[in-house]
């Protein structure tokens, strides 16, 4: 196993919560980092994130171990879940709320509603 992997399984592993992204949460890089981040943190969501620019191994890495071609990754509970459009669908449709409750990770019921109201 490649030290990239071993590094990106304790990481999804090691946190309920994890989204490989393209800069950091507090300053995303791209515009698709920037929405999946936004609903995270606007949420309340706690999670890890992890900057694929800073480190070209996990950039690929992540890809390879997903064997989704894109960034941003989110995964909850070791499992992965989409990219930025699955996780915008999900959140528009409620199935996001679902596998947090489903996973027993906190988040805000009253956001992830007006994230919807909003989008309507």
């Amino acid at each position: 196993m490649t030290d990239a992997k071993n590094r990106i399984e304790e990481t999804v592993k090691g946190h309920d919560v994890v989204l490989y992204m393209k800069g950091t949460r507090d300053m995303p890089q791209c515009g698709f980092s920037s929405r999946v981040a936004g609903v995270l943190n606007y949420m309340g969501v706690t999670y890890q994130d992890v900057n694929v620019l800073a480190d070209e191994d996990i950039r690929q890495g992540i890809k390879d171990y997903s064997d989704w071609p894109t960034i941003p990754q989110l995964y909850v509970k070791g499992e992965f879940v989409g990219g930025c459009d699955i996780i915008t669908e999900m959140t528009l449709s409620g199935e996001l709320d679902q596998l947090f409750e489903q996973n027993a990770v906190a988040y805000d019921k009253d956001a992830a509603e007006k994230i919807r109201e909003a989008n309507a």
